[in-house]
């Protein structure tokens, strides 16, 4: 007899009543997201779907060209146009926008006197009507010169300056060790990343109202809403007080997510037609005007003696900036830090660039850098491998970094870094069974049951990839957020303008004021700029500094909670837990639960979680530049039709060292959309821009991969070691297998074909071996 039939039975009832399951709750369950229900209904409130009394719609005209001064714009035809309230130029443009944390940028609202990428905004348009605003503002007549485009970065340094700053963004030279260094084996490679476009679900969509004293309200899905605002306050000539950004639901972000080319033209139609504006982007439009990842050159040459061991790197980096500096400062920070990957390199020499060209612009996009890199160095290693006969994994086994070992920045890996362990552990993993040769199971080749290719030209390729990832910003960036918990009738309330992206910082939120405060209700208000900042939403922040941040004012809500109940027992808060909603001391005499502590009282505090400071760079790349680091292992298998050069992914094995698991569902799912977006990099994305023209600008010409697409994926091991300086002693985690899985799908292309395989994605014809 089931337990709850015995109980039905002792109550004198036919049936059993089901119990019901408890709800999870704090640190290290799986609390689901509060708005997934919403999400899932489609009731979920994005910037798309926004409406205000009389509400106006705004289109943006963008170049066609890639390279052109501007000789004319006349806007006379589109201002006569009927319903047509508002156009908007360089001339309407108050002031110069500022970039991210403060510096100068040097990307116009409105390009003036040239055009430098396909797609730049030229004029933006305000009308009563979605087809009168974008009839208005092709209607714009501009007169321009065409010029060449610049669009191989290795001609940029000879280049005419495409901007006023120059074609060369950062120069980072890093010397590390011993340049007279030589190894026994010799391997060279030359390596090209190809542009991946974030593709976020939701193309970009915002409102923008004007307020009474002047200002605007801006409504946005921004993943940094207080540099926003300080952008736009600059651009507007607006005191920062005067603009205010309202952040709606982020309908899905891997990179930056926002287009200020339409942002901040929205913000000036509104001030200028004092009517609310509205501007929802075509998917187009979205491909032309958000940033990319950096397309990337890579030259490398690996030392390694006898055993495999590698003596000396020496690498050439250049990364594609496109027309604007943006983040690419960063991203090249990132690339030359980490150019020889987990493994201990004692003489490592580094040159990296990054320059404007002509071609659409780069960002940050999630593992920027690192991805790039990763891509290479593995690639090396495996040339390694082949050139000693000896197995790739051992040959890393051979190489890699451990806690106590110093990067070719001469930084000191501080936070755990159980690379071993995780290769270990991917290695061993038991390998898929081989498909069988049966016509029902033709799908499991390489092209699916329609492909060209026969059965008997599969074959299969197991390889490696190994990626490190720093977390928060790095350089001396001041790293910070603010955070407020309140509790008020037994119901909590957090409110941190970090900004919810899909990472789950609002499940996180609710899970620490939970597990602190023993509180079961727990909201997360609305994120705007009336809110302390708490910077960007990328690189694992939230989870460290914005959830320490909401951790101490959690922790002394507690204190606050607890002190009359220590004083009056006579005891110190310290000897006082709370746990399942009771709140009772060390010697079992006080026991009471937290709704009766509380009862009726209201208690809030704010605090801030700010973590050690970085340093930037110096003139031979040396410098404590990271808070943090976080490693990745993937073991991939693929099947390759080596006659027509098609490849699929059969499985993909990951370790990861994860810090502490803060929510395992939330973990899996982060571990899991993170390379299958590697897969992507790997075999099928690629923004094509044939003389800085893109083409294709939508989701059937970019080719995302696809449930079909996504393979097995085992998370054979998360090594929770924690990091003792960050919060929790969580690691971010999605990053890191962005960027090891491509080189992971690479490594077993080549392990299948034999060929190089120096080129992401991988092209078919990479893949094909020829008698």
């Amino acid at each position: 007899m089931s337990n709850d039939a015995a109980t039905a039975e002792a109550a004198g009832t036919d049936e059993a009543t089901p119990v019901a399951e408890p709800i999870p709750h704090g640190l290290g369950a799986s609390l689901p997201p509060a708005d997934a229900r919403a999400k899932t209904e489609g009731t979920f409130p994005y910037a798309a779907d926004l409406w205000a009394e009389g509400l106006l719609w705004a289109a943006v005209l963008r170049s066609p060209h890639p390279h052109a001064r501007i000789v004319s714009i006349d806007t006379t035809h589109a201002r006569e146009m009927p319903g047509v309230r508002a156009v908007v130029t360089h001339e309407d443009v108050p002031g110069a926008p500022l970039h991210g944390r403060g510096g100068r940028a040097d990307r116009p609202v409105f390009a003036a006197e040239a055009v430098r990428h396909h797609g730049e905004p030229i004029a933006a348009v305000a009308a009563d009507h979605p087809d009168t605003a974008r009839m208005a503002a092709a209607a714009v007549i501009v007169e321009y010169e065409v010029l060449d485009p610049v669009t191989d970065p290795e001609q940029a340094f000879e280049a005419e300056p495409l901007h006023p700053d120059g074609n060369l963004i950062r120069h980072i030279p890093l010397r590390h060790g011993d340049p007279d260094a030589t190894g026994e084996v010799v391997v060279e490679g030359l390596y090209r990343i190809g542009r991946q476009d974030p593709a976020p679900i939701g193309a970009e969509a915002g409102l923008a109202v004007p307020r009474p004293d002047g200002g605007v309200e801006l409504y946005l899905a921004s993943t940094d809403p207080h540099a926003d605002r300080d952008t736009a306050a600059s651009c507007y000539g607006l005191s920062p007080d005067q603009v205010k950004i309202v952040v709606t639901g982020v309908p899905g972000a891997t990179a930056d997510r926002e287009d200020r080319g339409f942002q901040l033209p929205l913000g000036l139609l509104a001030l200028k037609t004092g009517c609310p504006v509205k501007l929802t982007a075509t998917r187009e439009e979205s491909f032309l005007g958000h940033v990319h990842r950096h397309p990337t050159l890579l030259r490398y040459r690996h030392h390694a003696d006898a055993e495999g061991r590698v003596v000396k790197v020496e690498a050439q980096i250049l990364l594609d900036a496109g027309a604007y500096a943006d983040t690419s400062s960063d991203a090249l920070a990132a690339a030359v830090a980490f150019a020889c990957g987990p493994y201990v390199v004692p003489n490592a020499f580094i040159e990296g660039w990054a320059v404007r060209t002509n071609n659409p612009p780069s960002g940050h996009v999630r593992g920027e850098g690192a991805m790039q890199v990763c891509a290479a160095y593995e690639a090396q290693m495996d040339k390694v491998a082949r050139k000693l006969g000896l197995d790739p994994a051992e040959v890393r086994l051979r190489n890699v970094l451990a806690t106590g070992d110093v990067l070719p920045t001469g930084q000191t890996v501080t936070c755990p870094a159980p690379v071993a362990e995780l290769l270990q552990a991917v290695r061993d993993f038991p390998l898929p069974a081989l498909p069988k040769d049966t016509p029902e199971d033709e799908w499991l080749l390489p092209g699916g049951p329609e492909g060209a290719g026969e059965p008997g030209a599969v074959r299969r390729g197991v390889g490696y990839g190994i990626g490190m990832v720093h977390m928060l910003g790095a350089e001396g960036a001041d790293e910070v957020s603010t955070a407020t918990v309140k509790v008020q009738d037994g119901v909590a309330t957090v409110l941190c303008a970090a900004v919810e992206t899909g990472q789950g910082f609002t499940t996180l939120a609710r899970q620490i004021v939970q597990d602190t405060l023993g509180v079961e209700e727990v909201q997360v208000a609305p994120v705007d700029t009336d809110q302390p900042p708490a910077g960007p939403g990328c690189r694992g922040r939230h989870t460290w500094v914005s959830g320490g941040a909401v951790e101490r004012a959690a922790k002394m809500v507690r204190t606050q909670l607890l002190q009359p109940l220590a004083h009056q027992f006579g005891m110190s808060t310290e000897l006082l837990q709370i746990a399942d909603g009771k709140i009772t001391s060390y010697d079992g005499v006080l026991s009471t639960t937290v709704a009766e502590a509380l009862d009726g009282k209201e208690l809030w505090a704010t605090a801030q979680c700010r973590p050690h400071p970085t340093e930037p760079l110096d003139e031979a790349g040396q410098g404590d530049a990271f808070v943090g680091m976080a490693f990745c292992a993937i073991r991939a298998v693929v099947d390759v039709d080596i006659e027509i050069g098609s490849v699929r992914v059969v499985e993909l094995a990951v370790a990861q060292d994860v810090g502490r698991v803060l929510n395992p569902a939330q973990l899996t799912a982060r571990i899991e959309a993170g390379v299958t977006q590697g897969v992507g990099i790997a075999l099928t994305e690629n923004l094509r821009t044939p003389r800085g023209l893109i083409r294709h600008p939508d989701l059937t010409g970019y080719a995302l991969p696809t449930a079909l697409d996504t393979p097995d994926i085992r998370i054979v091991k998360l090594v929770e070691e924690r990091d003792v300086v960050a919060p929790f002693g969580a690691k971010a985690v999605s990053a890191a297998p962005v960027v090891a899985s491509p080189a992971a799908v690479a490594s077993a292309v080549r392990a299948a074909t034999g060929r190089p395989v120096n080129r992401l994605p991988i092209r078919p014809q990479a893949a094909v071996v020829t008698a």
